[in-house]
Order: C-alpha cells, then sequence, then structure tokens
C-alpha cells in the first residue's frame, strides 16, 4: 500500500483581500471613530441613523491609506441600500404573556421515540 506525500509540492499563502487592515496607531480617524461610537450610544445601537458618521470614518481610513481604497456604493453606502426608517418590534407577543415554545403540548418524541 502506498503512502501520499503532500510536502513534495509547496503550498503558497495568499492574505485575504478584505477585512485586515492596519491600526489606526497614530489615532487620525479616532475623532470620527469616536463620533460614530457616540452616535451609536445616543441611538440605542440603531446603525442606519449613524449612517453618515461611518461613512466619514471609512473615507478617513481610506484617505490615510489604513484601508484600501474602495467605492463607498460598494461598501453599502449607495442610495438603494440606505435605510428609510426601520420598525423596531414592541415585544406586544412577550407582553401578552406568551412564552416560545409552551404553546406544545406534552413532551416531544424524538426519532427514535416514535
Amino acid at each position: 500500500m502506498s503512502s501520499m506525500n503532500f510536502s513534495s509540492s509547496k503550498q503558497t499563502i495568499k492574505p485575504p483581500q478584505r477585512g485586515i487592515f492596519p491600526l489606526d496607531h497614530d489615532s487620525e480617524c479616532k475623532p470620527f471613530m469616536e463620533k460614530y461610537i457616540s452616535c451609536l450610544k445616543e441611538e440605542h445601537d440603531k446603525h442606519h441613523l449613524c449612517r453618515d458618521l461611518s461613512k466619514e470614518y471609512l473615507q478617513c481610513r481610506m484617505d490615510r491609506k489604513l484601508m484600501a481604497s474602495e467605492d463607498l456604493e460598494k461598501l453599502g453606502y449607495s442610495e438603494e441600500a440606505k435605510v428609510e426608517s426601520a420598525v423596531e418590534y414592541d415585544k406586544s407577543k412577550e407582553k401578552e404573556g406568551f412564552v416560545a415554545g409552551k404553546h406544545i403540548d406534552g413532551r416531544i418524541k424524538w426519532w427514535f421515540q416514535r
């Protein structure tokens, strides 16, 4: 029986195209980031309300070569991708006493118990 030898071929490792970029060690874009984070806190993490600030932050990073330059429309900042109004779930079922799974009668039988 022959054994397979995988070490004979040279393996090359390619870095990911996106997702890894240099840290902002000089705090060049920190004011933009802080404005965005404070907006998120004020708006209770409704990111669509802070969209312009996140756009400014990404533009700052691209201008200072902290990330690859990319068309902002490709990053989700096109007019079609803009969220006009988002409706938050009001938890009306829970207020009426709904509990997930409680409507199921008896024990559930597993496939091997049937």
